[in-house]
């Protein structure tokens, strides 16, 4: 399937980024999906991960472990440049990878990403169809998948466990968007024997001719002549 859209980079002089958070921190346990409406323009992204059941369990996780998040949530815009039908044509194991290329599983603040290692590891899973690049120029976050560049243009919220960056593209990852290898072929299988064709050749048995050669020892040991003995021999072995 091919991506719906082609990578721009960005421009190299775009505005400044708008890295203060547009959602405060509010008390009681965390919920993603608020934090999202509450921002007002990540309403497609927010039905995508309540789709997936995604939601459900990063608050899970936010509210019972100490482990981070990271979201990069693509704004309305994103999903609305997308050709028409798009999303309605994933299968749900898409959609579920889709989202969950957009989540990392460790919290990374604005400055951290100037030193992250790439590729950068999604809830996605890691290797070359799943790969995610982070790097900086200056004050931009530019994130690269090998279909999709885009950057981060503002930051949604942020606490000790939970960062939320607002992107203006949908990340695609190549596992979705390029045709998979295919699957090696099988091992042939064993042929069972079977009976022997019609007028083939059975091995025979040699012949047991130790019984033959005792009276011909005999006969030697007693100086019989050699051409005797030579015939005796040709009429046992024929």
């Amino acid at each position: 399937m091919p991506p719906p859209t082609t990578p721009v980079k960005a421009p190299p002089n775009a505005p400044s980024q708008a890295l203060s958070a547009q959602v405060a921190t509010s008390p009681g346990p965390v919920d993603v999906g608020k934090i999202l409406q509450k921002a007002g323009h990540f309403t497609v992204f927010v039905r995508l991960m309540q789709a997936t059941t995604e939601d459900a369990e990063l608050n899970k996780e936010l509210n019972t472990t100490n482990n981070g998040v990271t979201i990069f949530a693509p704004s309305d815009n994103a999903f609305s440049s997308l050709k028409s039908g798009f999303l309605n044509a994933l299968s749900d194991e898409d959609k579920t990878e889709l989202v969950k290329f957009h989540v990392l599983p460790a919290l990374v603040s604005s400055s951290q990403f100037q030193t992250v290692s790439n590729p950068v590891r999604t809830q996605a899973g890691t290797g070359p169809r799943v790969t995610l690049n982070v790097t900086t120029t200056g004050n931009f976050v530019n994130i690269s998948t090998g279909l999709t560049d885009t950057s981060i243009s503002g930051t949604v919220y942020t606490d000790s466990q939970l960062a939320i960056y607002q992107i203006d593209k949908v990340l695609f990852p190549v596992d979705i968007f390029t045709p998979k290898p295919p699957a090696p072929a099988p091992a042939p299988e064993l042929g069972k024997p079977g009976k022997a064709a019609a007028g083939a050749e059975r091995p025979t048995a040699p012949k047991d001719i130790s019984g033959a050669l005792t009276p011909l020892i005999l006969v030697h040991n007693n100086a019989l002549p050699l051409a005797v003995l030579s015939c005796m021999v040709a009429a046992i072995f024929s």
